[in-house]
């Protein structure tokens, strides 16, 4: 399975002010994310972070990885200092990707994009950054984890919310 996530900010007390994400404290925030993460992803799972993964404050990243089930692959966001993208603990890491996935093709990066590659062909933006709070776009997804019940994702239920959107008009 593949899976995708984005602005965990792993240790970083301003999500909980700005986001209003509803833990006390960074300590149970953390440990959610955690938990959610592993109930969702197997170890032979692979996950696309698309940015913002955790502080430079947070402590180890390669020990914070090595908690988290799957093959990591990080797209890399504007709050990921080089302790986070230096990490041996990610499979991938680079800026932006396209992959394809049960026959679509996928448009990977932290940002959400105005245009991107084969738009016109049906290929899908995936992005975080913007913590749920755009208005949606045909064929484009926000995958962070405040769009997404606070855990990673497959296709299919970021498909599956598309048609969610298109019911609720």
């Amino acid at each position: 399975m593949i899976f995708f996530t984005g602005d965990t900010h792993f240790g970083d007390p301003r999500v909980l002010r700005i986001d209003r994400r509803p833990f006390p404290d960074m300590a149970e925030h953390d440990t959610a994310l955690i938990r959610n993460w592993n109930e969702v992803v197997g170890k032979e799972d692979d996950v696309w972070h698309l940015g913002d993964f955790m502080s430079a404050k947070a402590g180890d990243c390669t020990e914070l990885l090595f908690t988290l089930h799957g093959r990591k692959h990080l797209i890399v966001g504007n709050n990921d200092p080089e302790t986070t993208t230096g990490s041996e603990a990610w499979t991938s890491v680079q800026h932006y990707m396209e992959l394809r996935e049960d026959g679509h093709h996928l448009i990977l990066c932290h940002y959400a994009f105005r245009t991107w590659n084969q738009m016109g062909k049906g290929s899908i933006n995936l992005h975080g950054h913007s913590h749920g709070r755009l208005k949606p776009v045909p064929r484009q997804f926000d995958v962070g984890i405040d769009a997404r019940g606070l855990r990673p994702v497959s296709l299919a239920e970021i498909l599956e919310s598309r048609k969610s959107r298109k019911a609720d008009t």
